[in-house]
């Protein structure tokens, strides 16, 4: 009996099909770093020191144990971490803003259109 190879073309046919591939919207050059959270600037603070005391944790590991120590710290432990993410959110808006009045005027001096503020007689 020959062998049945419906069921193989069936599984190939399916991995196309059934997945949309989804694209990255392509980031535009020179544009703002998005702000860090507290716990991201507690975590690049942090991180040398848990490697040092557990050297043989892996990546995983050493993002558990960050993840235990933020949620023991009280509040007054994590302010000066909470003061650094909203410097730098005030940062990233700035930016953001700047780059989107950049945006405007370069399109608006890109179409070569000059408005008409004058009426002409």
């Amino acid at each position: 009996m020959p062998k049945d190879t419906t069921k193989t073309k069936r599984k190939a046919a399916g991995k196309s099909e059934g997945k949309a591939t989804k694209s990255k919207a392509a980031k535009a050059k020179g544009a703002p770093k998005r702000a860090l959270s507290a716990y991201m600037f507690f975590s690049q603070d942090w991180r040398e020191r848990i490697k040092t005391e557990n050297p043989d944790a892996g990546f995983g590991e050493v993002g558990k144990l960050l993840g235990a120590k933020w949620k023991e710290l009280d509040e007054e432990d994590k302010q000066p971490y909470i003061d650094l993410a909203a410097k730098d959110k005030t940062r990233a808006e700035e930016e953001k803003a700047s780059m989107a009045a950049t945006k405007s005027s370069a399109k608006e001096k890109s179409d070569g259109e000059e408005p008409a503020d004058e009426e002409e007689d």
